[in-house]
């Protein structure tokens, strides 16, 4: 009985998690261009000003080759879109 609970608990665990990293971009052209449109996309406001900052720090990250920052500051300014 409670190794079944305990399985349970386990697998909402690992369910809540996946979605958050699926979200997850590399830092590519391509995946870049999308970012920055969905940014454009957003409302006027301080989530899209914040979200455009990381967009211009992956860009520069991106340029220095710097790919973990790159992916870092793409998945931060995604998260401004994502977020209410």
């Amino acid at each position: 009985m409670f190794k079944g609970i305990l399985g349970i608990v386990a697998m909402s665990a690992l369910l809540s998690i996946a979605p958050a990293a699926a979200a997850e971009m590399d830092c590519t052209d391509a995946n870049m261009t999308k970012a920055s449109a969905d940014m454009d996309k957003m409302p006027a406001g301080e989530k899209k000003t914040m979200g455009m900052k990381e967009m211009t720090m992956a860009k520069e990250m991106m340029a220095k080759k710097d790919m973990a920052g790159c992916k870092m500051h793409m998945n931060k300014a995604m998260e401004m879109g994502m977020s209410k």
